[in-house]
């Protein structure tokens, strides 16, 4: 069994409806914990990774009606400029 925790964030503030779906989320075989921040619009989950993954757990929060905010993408350049480039 590997654990992992895991936070989300969250793009609005849950609905009640929403909420309340996250209890059913509490009887996922593999799911240990989960807490839900309200103030900081965050959930934090505990889990079992050999049983869940991580495309699985933001299919089943949507399902629960929550609007996961996306994690911002990382920008790599395409080409460092010529003063960091490694000397050859």
């Amino acid at each position: 069994m590997t654990q992992l925790d895991v936070t989300y964030h969250l793009a609005a503030p849950p609905r009640e409806a929403s909420a309340l779906a996250l209890n059913s989320l509490r009887e996922v075989y593999g799911i240990r914990r989960v807490d839900l921040n309200e103030r900081d619009r965050t959930i934090h989950i505990e889990y079992d990774a050999t049983r869940l993954t991580d495309s699985i757990l933001r299919q089943l929060l949507r399902r629960a009606g929550l609007d996961l905010a996306e994690p911002p993408r990382e920008i790599v350049p395409d080409e460092l400029p010529a003063a960091e480039q490694p000397a050859a």
